[in-house]
């Protein structure tokens, strides 16, 4: 088998391993968990019966490589679904500031919120039935991005114990929430070049065997087609990985702090 043959068996091994992955319903989240189902250990099992030699190690490799890259993409995923959730927080802060300012009760107001932001009608619920608020606040608070109503928790909390107005507490809260996005905004547009860069970096190794292919070279036939080309593409896909893992883990370092 040459090594073009090889390459073509080893992307297409890496494409079967993208799929692998399968969004479900984790329990107490409204996010979609994921999870590798049980008949991967059984196509794991059938490589080396379907890949004939060196293209067990190509597909084993590539395989992982398209996992790495699954992973990282559900993370940039999950990145913007929180950050429009954030989004949606300050916008829902300030609608029921402006929905208690205008003498509308609480119970309406969150009624009025959940039909349009189905995410809190735990909260509209929790009113309805006389239940704490409070809690239930906090328990939507663990929907992605929507960290910050634990803040409107505590200002509801406190207004009900104090007696002090709920709308002016919630229209603080909007405006400090208002602030904090824009700080982040800016954080994002200074690590968004960082990303960029990370991505471009890792991207270069498949330009470079283009052109190297262009001018006559074989270099699929040496990656693909040597222990030593083998060597070659495992060591490069970790040492791409591990460059995009960390340019990650520094991002989101800098995002919670």
């Amino acid at each position: 088998m040459s090594g073009v043959s090889l390459g073509l068996v080893a992307l297409l091994a890496g494409a079967a391993a993208a799929l692998m992955l399968r969004p479900s319903a984790a329990v107490g989240s409204r996010s979609p968990a994921w999870r590798v189902p049980r008949w991967t250990v059984l196509l794991v099992a059938l490589i080396p019966i379907v890949f004939p030699g060196k293209a067990v190690v190509a597909a084993v490799l590539l395989g992982i490589a398209t996992f790495g890259g699954v992973a990282l993409w559900r993370r940039r995923c999950e990145r913007i679904e929180a950050g429009r959730t954030a989004s949606r927080v300050v916008e829902a802060c300030e609608q029921m500031a402006a929905e208690l300012a205008a003498g509308h009760p609480p119970g309406p107001a969150l009624s009025q919120l959940a039909a349009e932001w189905p995410v809190v009608e735990p909260v509209a619920e929790a009113q309805r039935m006389g239940a704490d608020v409070p809690a239930a606040w906090r328990k939507v608070a663990e929907v992605p991005g929507a960290g910050s109503l634990r803040v409107v928790a505590a200002a509801w909390q406190i207004a009900h114990q104090t007696g002090s107005g709920l709308a002016d507490a919630l229209d603080r809260v909007a405006l400090d929430l208002r602030a904090a996005a824009a700080t982040q905004r800016v954080v994002d547009g200074e690590l968004g070049s960082a990303r960029s860069t990370a991505r471009l970096i890792a991207g270069l190794p498949v330009a470079a065997l283009a052109m190297g292919s262009g001018v006559g070279g074989e270099p699929l036939a040496f990656l693909f087609g040597s222990p030593v080309g083998l060597a070659c593409l495992g060591l490069g896909l970790l040492l791409g990985w591990l460059g995009l893992w960390w340019i990650e883990g520094i991002a989101r370092g800098v995002e919670a702090t």
